[in-house]
């Protein structure tokens, strides 16, 4: 049938699912609600004092929680059912926002109470977005997850459009209370529509990571996955530039084209729309460009919308510009997190995206302060001139850190690898263990397969194994050998378990350089061997607890033993 496959390459595919479609609904309401009440709370500030760096921190507090709790925040929604993460996030975020509502109410609102709520309201919804963010991969098929992303920023900038002026209208007639109201009142739609999503599980027979680990693991991964850290330092390389047009819209407004509250209102309008109309663009350009390609264009069409908005007096020439710049600056968010969900296996898929988004936040934070400083030193149309400048001369960065291909999401393996066949009795606890693998390759193919390695020795390391080495025996040239540790029994189930589809191949492509009539072999053995051996004899029921289980396979089996 031809509608389904136009259904998939368009960018209304994800809708026709239902579970994203009400989520994606719900997600524009609780959008609306934040900016709304970001808008009554900068009036709120303003209200109660005129110190500027009082009003300033409203967006900081708001913020500042995305960058602190990005991390555990991912970890924690790989570690958990993402569902529950969600529901948990938003509740928090629901009770921040129904305690400023009351307190308004009753006039007990101070600066300092305002600040700490803005921040409860931002630590919810920033443990919210990789629980949310991983989670659109459970609720799409995989060719059209590009488009849900797509579709996810279409609803945040939608939000941006409308949000502030709705919020301004709700503050002129109700006051700053009615603000808080609504914020607590949207939010209700999302945690119903998670509340009723019948979200399948696959649990995991082996117990899951502390938070400290599942961090250290994360972090892990991403070292060791290049095309991730290649994506993670274009996206802040571009925040970094491409923060001085949200910094200083309102310099731009004021200074630049002499207007005032409501001419800031309408420059903002046109980025949002411009953000709007990018991302309704992105199934298009990511068919006829590669991804590189894709994000030299976006640069260099936002490098020269920043030159005309530093230049511009006419506020007709600079809101179309504006909306270049938006267009530009969605597509190239949007193509960054499209790279980062599908080079992230599902394991890890939240803590990949929370590095993004503190990759993202923390660029656009770092270069607010920058071109802030610059606007004090050289003004505002010398800070927006460098910043095009630099933006115009960011494709550069392409020659050392190339964005990587992108196709289907790099899936989990089909089906988890048996235990290997043990004859110690072995604990989760029983450790460090070391891998040695061994095999025999024709000194004809000596420097290909060293090439192959070094890609093996990424994947064995992102999954968890650590001190990785090669060696070649001098006395029998053929003779390689494979080294790595995990640090116990069970993180070492943990790491043959985490490779991908394509990471297995790779290993099984190295085993393919294997000669010989002897299959390639494998060896598992423990550092601390009286560690592990039990000398007193111990309750069955707490020897149960404590043991792993496993199953036996043939000791040696070349592909899936290690």
């Amino acid at each position: 049938m031809t509608e389904p496959r136009q259904r998939t390459d368009s960018i209304t595919a994800p809708l026709w699912h239902s579970i994203f479609r009400r989520i994606w609904l719900a997600s524009l309401l609780s959008n609306l609600g934040i900016l709304i009440q970001g808008v009554g709370a900068a009036w709120a500030m303003t209200q109660m004092t005129s110190e500027a760096d009082k009003v300033a921190l409203v967006q900081t507090a708001l913020m500042l929680p995305v960058m602190l709790i990005s991390m555990p925040a991912g970890a924690i929604a790989d570690m958990h059912d993402r569902r529950i993460v969600a529901l948990v996030s938003l509740a928090i975020a629901l009770v921040g926002a129904t305690t400023l509502t009351v307190l308004a109410w009753l006039n007990l609102v101070t600066p300092n109470i305002l600040l700490a709520l803005c921040f409860v309201v931002g630590s919810g919804m920033a443990l919210f977005g990789p629980a949310w963010q991983s989670s659109v991969s459970e609720q799409v098929p995989a060719e059209t997850l590009p488009a849900a992303v797509a579709l996810n920023g279409i609803s945040y900038n939608i939000a941006r459009s409308f949000g502030p002026a709705i919020g301004g209208i709700v503050v002129a007639s109700a006051g700053a209370v009615a603000a808080f109201a609504a914020n607590a009142v949207l939010y209700l739609p999302l945690l119903v529509v998670l509340f009723l999503w019948n979200r399948v599980t696959e649990p995991s027979r082996l117990p899951r990571e502390r938070l400290n680990r599942a961090m250290v693991s994360g972090v892990r991964y991403i070292t060791n996955s290049p095309s991730i850290k290649i994506v993670l330092t274009r996206t802040m390389v571009t925040g970094i530039i491409g923060g001085s047009v949200s910094a200083l819209m309102p310099l731009v407004a004021r200074d630049l084209l002499h207007g005032g509250a409501q001419t800031y209102g309408i420059m903002l309008g046109a980025f949002g729309m411009g953000a709007v109309v990018g991302a309704l663009n992105i199934s298009q350009i990511r068919s006829r460009l590669s991804g590189e390609a894709a994000v030299r264009a976006c640069a260099l069409s936002m490098g020269a919308a920043i030159a005309a908005v530093a230049l511009s007096k006419e506020p007709v020439i600079t809101a179309a510009a504006l909306v270049v710049a938006g267009a530009a600056w969605m597509l190239a968010v949007a193509l960054f997190n499209i790279g980062v969900q599908l080079s992230a296996p599902r394991w890890v898929a939240g803590r990949s995206l929370a590095a993004f988004q503190a990759a993202i936040a923390g660029g656009i934070a770092i270069g607010s302060w920058g071109w802030g400083r610059i606007t004090d030193i050289g003004g505002v149309e010398t800070a927006l001139l460098i910043s095009a400048g630099l933006m115009l001369l960011s494709p550069l960065l392409g020659i050392w850190l190339r964005m990587p291909r992108v196709g289907a999401r790099n899936e989990d393996a089909s089906e988890a690898l048996a235990d290997p066949e043990v004859q110690l009795q072995l604990t989760a606890r029983s450790g460090p263990l070391v891998v040695e693998i061994e095999y025999r390759v024709a000194q004809d193919n000596a420097r290909a397969f060293h090439n192959v390695m070094q890609d093996v020795q990424l994947s064995r390391q992102r999954n968890g194994a650590y001190g990785w080495s090669i060696a070649r025996d001098i006395a029998d040239p053929e003779l390689w050998t494979e080294r790595y540790h995990c640090p116990t029994w069970l993180d070492f189930l943990r790491q043959r378990n985490r490779a991908t589809q394509a990471e297995r191949e790779l290993h099984q492509k190295a085993m393919d350089f294997h000669i010989g009539p002897d299959p390639v072999r494998v060896r598992r053995m423990l550092e601390r061997p009286f560690g592990s051996v039990r000398w007193k004899d111990e309750t069955p029921d707490r020897a149960a607890r404590e043991v792993i289980p496993v199953v036996a396979t043939a000791a040696g089996a070349a592909g899936n033993s290690t």
